[in-house]
Formats: structure tokens, C-alpha cells, sequence
């Protein structure tokens, strides 16, 4: 009688789950993921060795008998079946499959006892595997991949493939332990042609009245032309109000029907920006076709208030989607999108293969850090390359990003509008003034100076400690309707309620004041009269203009007014060296700022001459040295040692939703999630500091109990600025 062996102990039905079954089903999910066709046999392959290593009788006897989860290592002996095959990306990629892609030299050191014949019982268990699987060893030497020479499109491969072979193994395992689970997952494609209709009837429905109306109509068609293109890499630069969120989907959605893509990925800097877009989309087409994913949203979110405790068969179905992105349309922060496709954890990874065969915008693009643009840039040639995968990075202050000596950037990026210095020239709304010459100039200077034009007003500053001293010195003038207050001190339901209240006064009319930090820079769409910003970086002095006359409805210009602070603070070296090089630019030709393509100039010099390229070849040598762990741990999107702080005291509800996890074990994902919104990220020094209004939690997060303003957020004392949150 033939002997079976098995992959999983008993589900909830008594069953264990049959080993060749397991193989044969996580083949056929990694082969189904495979974006080329002479990728296919290799997927194929990785998905039936790669639990070659559970034919050993020990691990056939631990599921019989039990024992330390782990007990057993099986991930090797497949990993060095695949090396023994001369297989060596899927021989990587199996071997990080539980516990993470490896360095070069840790997986040589795993699979080399298995090349040499140093493993007691590795032939009996190849022999076991065929026999079980009615396979012959010949019939797994396959042509090897013609990928480049140069590494990094290898390096890439590898983490695709790992990914597709991970999520495939999860989604067996999970039909086998959960099979009500397993049936929910979205079987969703995504829906071009309904998509297209409807963004039509969107279009139609706008005026087409008024010159700003008929340069979006053009900059829309200009972009059209263009969608039948192979995929590749493709800009959008745009001034700010042009339209450009529904001109990139329209644009995307053409593009994917052409090429035959399959999903479509929005990315974000912002989750104010996220909210704003997610809930677009999701009128325009339907709940059921937008995934919004980002740290502190929860589909379906329970806290201790709701009354039905149970999620709808449809957040269900979003929530398993967080895990891989099989979704049609997606909405991410930068954050998450970059991290992952650094990562080497089987986790994050997941999601990586579904970036194939898709469009991936990337709006504000000129957020991306400029001290690790380089790998980020890299990463995502090599995607484009491999994966079969489109982008279209929109902005309206386009970075150089292509490839140039010295800078080895985007191979080719191809422009969807023509002569973009058309649309900017007519989409002037503002002019551009220096304040006393950007003589440094003291707190009651400026206030004077913002209030003596008697409109409404936004202040943007480079840190939270002058938005706040600033705006705790304007909190008593009587001379405006209303005050506002925004920086990352909120947490983000309140940001979130102070950004309605901010437009609800725009759209009345009402003379307000609002003080902010840089966060409202990209895709919050105020439209102020009068902005006055801190010195700053120039893409961020031109985003924080985008505030100001965003309509072009105001008689004549509006009016940007740039000052420097007396004992000014930055956030970061960087900032700060950018700010200094923007301030001489414009004190030697402020009416650069009209030219639209200042900012391309600008970033070129600024790279070349203030960034530190170290740490970027260090994430490309590791990189290219396949070290994947190394780059997972060398790459940070931020970078700000900060931690987050639960705010007890911000409501009833944060009260209530606290209390309700007390009395948990354990805290799920869902949990993690209701708990974002009330999460204020705050500086380690911040935290040790005032460790007297901090506690930990049984669960290890930490809990603010001290002082929240209703107005400005988390702080220690209201009038102690000093020792405010920084």
C-alpha cells in the first residue's frame, strides 16, 4: 500500500491535508501568477519542491505526534533540491519562504550540505517526492532565464517569484484550514470598459465653460493619445486644479485595456490624500471596485460603539485582499508600496506579484526621499522590465528623474502632454513675494504682515513647534471668523474633521486662519487667497501655492508670500540645505517660479550637491549582491524614529475602544486598525521626556494620558512650546 504523506495537520473536518495535493495546488496558483510565459515552467517548479523537505519521517512523525512548531526545518531540503537542479532563483525564493528572503551567504549556507551530499536522508526524500508526485528528476531541469547580466533585474525576479510562491502556499493552506475564508477571497477583474463609461458620464457632467475647463479637456485628450503605447514609463505634469487625478485613471484605464494589464494601483504620500481619492473613486464607480489600504484604515472598522459586530460579506472580502492586493482597483501610501517591494519578509511580499501586469500611479512623486530615490528609482525599472508593469508618476513640480550621467534614474520616461509650459503659462493664479526680502523676521513681523491684508489666510511652517507658538499667539486675535489649526500633533480623525471644517469656511466665505505644517502641501485642495510659507524647499514652496487661488476664480492673482523666521527650524539637514539653495535661485530671479520646468532644474542641482549618495549604493550594492535581508534592513522610507502613541483622550470613543481591548488576549489586525485613527507618531526623546503621561499596554503599544488640545492635538502643557511635541 503506497504511504501518504501529508503537509498539514487536521482541519476542522478531520482532514489533514495530502502533501502532493499542497504541492500541486501551490504550483498551480504560482504558475498562474507568472506575467511571461517562459516564467511559467519556473513558477511551476518552486511551487511543487518547496515543502520537499516535509517527506523527512521526522516531520511526517511531528504531525502525527505534535511537537515545538518548527521543530523540524523543511524549507532547506527543497531549497536545495531546487539548487541541486542549478535553479538558483527559486532555490532563494524557497528557501526564505517562511522565514524570509536571505543574505547571499546565508542561503549558500543553508543549501551547500545538500549540493555536497552532506545531509543523511536527502536522496531518500528526493526519491519519496517524485514517487508521491509520479514525477522523474529530469523532468525538473529547466532552459534557464535569459535575465541581464548586471544583477538587479535577477534580484527583482527573485522577489517576484518569492512572492507569487508565498502567497500561493498561504492560499493553499488556507483552503485546506479555512475553507469558508478561502471561498470569499474577490474574484474581481477589473472592469474597463464599465470603468471608462462611467469616468465618461463624470467628464460630461462638468462645465465646459471658461478657458481652465477647456485646458483640462486638451491636457485630457493630449494624455489619451498616448494611452495605446507598449507599457513602459510615462509622466504627467500638471498644474495644480488641472484635473489631473481622473486624466491619469482615464489614461490608465485606456492603457491597461490596450496591453491587457489587469489591475490598477494608485499610490499616495498622504492618507489626507488617500481619503479625498478613495472616496472620488468609490462614488464615481462603486464601493465594491476600490481597495483603500494604508495604515489606519479599516474596512468595515468595530469598535466597542458598533452596534452590529458583524462585517458584511464585503468587507470580509476587502479585508483578505489587504493581504495580497488580488483587487482591481487599489489605493496605497508611498510608504507601503516602497516598503514592500524592499522587503524580504513573507508577509509584506505577498502583494508583490500583483504589481505585475498592472498601471501604478504614483501622484506627488516628487515626495519620494531624496536619500534613497536612487534604489527606489532602480527597484522600479527593474519592475517595469520584468514584471510587465506600467507608471505614470504625476505631479505638478516634475523632479528629474530620468537617466543622465551621473544619475542613474529611469531609463526612459515618456511625456503624456506636449508642451506642458502651455498649460502653466495659462493656469497662472498667483503671484510669488518675498517677504522683507527673506530678511529674518520675528513672529509678531509676520503676524502683522498677515493680517494687514484682511482675507483669509493659510501659514505653513517647517515644524510643528512654529505652527503651534505661532498659532497660540494668533488664538486670541478677534479680527478672523475662525481658527484652525493641523499638524501630525493630530491624530488623524481629527485632522481628518478639521480639514471639513477648514473647506465648509472656505465654501461660506468666512474669514479664517489656518496654521498648518507641510502636511497640507499635496492634495488637500484648499483655495485660499493669501498663503504665506516658511522657506522651505522648492517643491515645496511651489506645492504650498497650489493652496492659493486654487480655482482661478479670484479677480486678478492670488498672493504667496515667503518669509524666513528669526532662529528658523527645519525638520532635517536636508531641508535645510534645499531651503538655503532655494532662497538664493529666487533672490537672484523670484519669477523662476513661473517657469514649469524650474523644479527639474532645481532637483538635478540639489542632487548633485547636497545629497549623500552613501547609504543609497549601499541599498544597491545589497541589492545587487542579492543580500536581500541586508536591504530590507537598510531601507526606510521614513526615517524618524518615532513610535505611535494610542490618544485616550481624545473622545468617548477612543475611550470606549480602548477599554473594549483591555479585555482581549490578543489583538488582531482589525484591532490594530480601529486603533490608527486616534495614533498620534511621536519622537522617542518626546515619549522618555513625559514617560509620566505614558503607559504600555499588556498588547506592547503605547497609550497617551496626558493632555490633547481640541484644537492643536497632543501636547504636554498648551502654553509650554518648548516642550511640545517636535
Amino acid at each position: 500500500m503506497k504511504r501518504e504523506y501529508f503537509a498539514h495537520s487536521e482541519n476542522g473536518n478531520n482532514d489533514k491535508h495530502l502533501l502532493a495535493k499542497h504541492l500541486r495546488e501551490t504550483a498551480r496558483f504560482a504558475e498562474s501568477f507568472a506575467c511571461q510565459e517562459e516564467y511559467r515552467p519556473l513558477f511551476k517548479l518552486s511551487g511543487l519542491v518547496h515543502d520537499l523537505g516535509k517527506y523527512q519521517l521526522e516531520f511526517q512523525n511531528y504531525l502525527e505526534n505534535g511537537g515545538r512548531r518548527g521543530s523540524v526545518p523543511h524549507a532547506s531540503w527543497g531549497a536545495g533540491f531546487a539548487g541541486k537542479l542549478k535553479h538558483s532563483d527559486a532555490s532563494i525564493a524557497i528557501d526564505g519562504h517562511h522565514k524570509g528572503l536571505p543574505d547571499k551567504a546565508a542561503w549558500k549556507s543553508d543549501v551547500n550540505p545538500y549540493l555536497h551530499d552532506n545531509v543523511a536522508g536527502f536522496d531518500e526524500v528526493i526519491s519519496a517526492f517524485l514517487a508521491d508526485n509520479g514525477l522523474n528528476e529530469a523532468s525538473l531541469v529547466l532552459p534557464q532565464l535569459k535575465l541581464d547580466t548586471d544583477g538587479f533585474k535577477r534580484e527583482l525576479f527573485i522577489r517576484y517569484l518569492f512572492s507569487s510562491l508565498t502567497d500561493s502556499d498561504w492560499l493553499s493552506t488556507e483552503e485546506h484550514f479555512d475553507s469558508e475564508k478561502s471561498v470569499l477571497r474577490p474574484d474581481r477583474t477589473l472592469p474597463i470598459d464599465f470603468m471608462l463609461d462611467k469616468l465618461e458620464e463624470e467628464f460630461a457632467a462638468k462645465s465646459k465653460v471658461g478657458e481652465i475647463n477647456q485646458l483640462r479637456n486638451m491636457a485630457r485628450d493630449q494624455s489619451l493619445a498616448k494611452a495605446l503605447l507598449p507599457t513602459g514609463c510615462y509622466s504627467l505634469a500638471l498644474p495644480t486644479g488641472m484635473g489631473k487625478t481622473l486624466t491619469s485613471l482615464s489614461w490608465a484605464l485606456r492603457h491597461a485595456k490596450q496591453n491587457r494589464l489587469k489591475r490598477i494601483i494608485i499610490v499616495l504620500p498622504y492618507i489626507s490624500i488617500i481619503d479625498q481619492t478613495a472616496r472620488e473613486l468609490k462614488k464615481i464607480f462603486g464601493e465594491e471596485w476600490i481597495l483603500e489600504h494604508h495604515s489606519s484604515y479599516n474596512e468595515g472598522q468595530k469598535t466597542a460603539t458598533d452596534k452590529n459586530e458583524d462585517y458584511s460579506t464585503e468587507q470580509k472580502r476587502k479585508q483578505l485582499a489587504f493581504e495580497n492586493w488580488d483587487f482591481p482597483v487599489i489605493v496605497t501610501t508611498t510608504v507601503q508600496f516602497f516598503e514592500s517591494l524592499f522587503s524580504n519578509k513573507p508577509s509584506k511580499c505577498r502583494k508583490i506579484h500583483n504589481i505585475a501586469e498592472s498601471v501604478v500611479i504614483f501622484d506627488e512623486v516628487q515626495t519620494i526621499p531624496k536619500e534613497i530615490v536612487l534604489p527606489t528609482l532602480g527597484i522600479l525599472n527593474d519592475v517595469q522590465a520584468v514584471m510587465r508593469t506600467s507608471f505614470l508618476f504625476c505631479t505638478a513640480t516634475q523632479p528629474a528623474y530620468e537617466k543622465r550621467p551621473g544619475f542613474n534614474g529611469i531609463t526612459t520616461i515618456m511625456p503624456l502632454i506636449e508642451e506642458p509650459g502651455i498649460l502653466y503659462d495659462k493656469t497662472k493664479r498667483v503671484t510669488y513675494h518675498l517677504l522683507d526680502d527673506l530678511a529674518p523676521t520675528s513672529f509678531s513681523r509676520l503676524t502683522d504682515a498677515v493680517v494687514e491684508h484682511h482675507q483669509s489666510a493659510l501659514v505653513i511652517f517647517n515644524t510643528k513647534k512654529d505652527a503651534l507658538e505661532f498659532f497660540k499667539l494668533m488664538e486670541s486675535d478677534e479680527k478672523w471668523e475662525a481658527k484652525y489649526h493641523l499638524s501630525t500633533a493630530m491624530c488623524p480623525v481629527h485632522r481628518k474633521k478639521t480639514i471639513k471644517d477648514i473647506k465648509a469656511g472656505l465654501d461660506s466665505k468666512k474669514k479664517i486662519l489656518v496654521v498648518s505644517t507641510q502636511l497640507i502641501e499635496a492634495g488637500v485642495d484648499f483655495d485660499f487667497p493669501l498663503v504665506f510659507r516658511a522657506l522651505a524647499p522648492l517643491e515645496a514652496i511651489i506645492q504650498s501655492a497650489g493652496r492659493c487661488n486654487r480655482e482661478g476664480e479670484m479677480d486678478g492673482f492670488g498672493n504667496v508670500f515667503l518669509f524666513v523666521l528669526q532662529d528658523a527650524r527645519y525638520p532635517n539637514k536636508t531641508y535645510q540645505a534645499c531651503a538655503g539653495y532655494a532662497a538664493e535661485l529666487l533672490q537672484n530671479d523670484i519669477e523662476q517660479l513661473y517657469s514649469h520646468n524650474v523644479f527639474e532644474k532645481y532637483y538635478a542641482s540639489v542632487f548633485a550637491l547636497y545629497i549623500d549618495q552613501t547609504k543609497q549604493q549601499g541599498i544597491n550594492n545589497a541589492r545587487k549582491e542579492f543580500n536581500f535581508e541586508t536591504v530590507n534592513d537598510s531601507y526606510r522610507y521614513l526615517d524618524d524614529h518615532s513610535e505611535g502613541l494610542f490618544i485616550y483622550n481624545y473622545n468617548d470613543e477612543s475611550r470606549q475602544l480602548l477599554h473594549s481591548l483591555q479585555y482581549k488576549e490578543y489583538l488582531s489586525r482589525d484591532d490594530y486598525r480601529a486603533m490608527q485613527p486616534f495614533t498620534v507618531q511621536a519622537y522617542e526623546n518626546f515619549i522618555f521626556q513625559n514617560r509620566g503621561d505614558v503607559k504600555t499596554s499588556p498588547h506592547g503599544f503605547k497609550i497617551w494620558y496626558g493632555n490633547y488640545d481640541p484644537a492643536t492635538g497632543i501636547s504636554v502643557a498648551p502654553m509650554e512650546v518648548d516642550k511640545y511635541v517636535v
